[in-house]
């Protein structure tokens, strides 16, 4: 379960979209207070999510080859296989020009509460999913179990808070380091879709499988 979280983790908080919008917040008027906003947002659906599988499961793993156990893992195979597809959708649409989002040209004017909504909206909800599909597994009657759940939603947050916190204490560095990472993001948002996809697909079905099979 540690090392599927971690993974998930990384993949939810490299997302390069996200990220971008995040960055166009925190460049708007009122930005850290936004970026604030949207952090507290995008934290929320995860712990929604995580209360939501723990609340079903009772806080105890089911029993390995059981329906419930062996459906959390078909369920995991078939996020992963859905991955390696929007990998390979993502590599044939690479270097196609986007329009942005006319949220976009909003931002200035968006409230606290539609910055958070906005986090909710942005979610990369098909590795949310992996996350909730792999949560099923914790045993709450570990203390352990509690710890990997709170540094799996810090570390599928961890970017958002770098970069607050960055423009928070540094505002005038911030700027235009924020710049050339949105610049490079801009040009690479493809690249970086498509390798975080496609490992964390192969890993998840791949994994599955061989559980599954064996």
């Amino acid at each position: 379960m540690v090392a599927d979280l971690v993974l998930i983790g990384l993949g939810i908080t490299l997302e390069p979209f996200p990220i971008t919008a995040f960055i166009l917040l925190l460049g708007a008027e009122k930005g850290t207070r936004k970026g604030l906003a949207y952090i507290l947002g995008w934290l929320a659906c995860l712990v929604v999510v995580i209360a939501a599988v723990l609340a079903v499961t009772g806080g105890r793993p089911p029993a390995p080859d059981t329906a419930p156990s062996d459906a959390a893992l078909a369920v995991k195979l078939t996020l992963g296989l859905v991955l390696i597809l929007l990998a390979a959708r993502q590599w044939h649409r690479r270097g196609r020009p986007r329009k942005p989002p006319t949220w976009m040209a909003r931002l200035d004017r968006l409230s606290l509460l539609a910055c958070a909504g906005l986090a909710a909206f942005l979610q990369p909800w098909t590795l949310v999913a992996a996350g909730a599909a792999t949560v099923v597994n914790a045993n709450l009657h570990d203390t352990v179990t509690w710890l990997i759940l709170v540094l799996f939603c810090l570390l599928a947050t961890s970017s958002y808070l770098y970069l607050e916190l960055y423009a928070t204490f540094t505002p005038a560095a911030a700027e235009v380091r924020l710049r050339k990472l949105r610049a490079w993001l801009d040009t690479h948002t493809d690249q970086v879709i498509v390798a975080v996809f496609l490992l964390l697909g192969l890993w998840l079905a791949g994994k599955s499988l061989y559980v599954l099979v064996a």
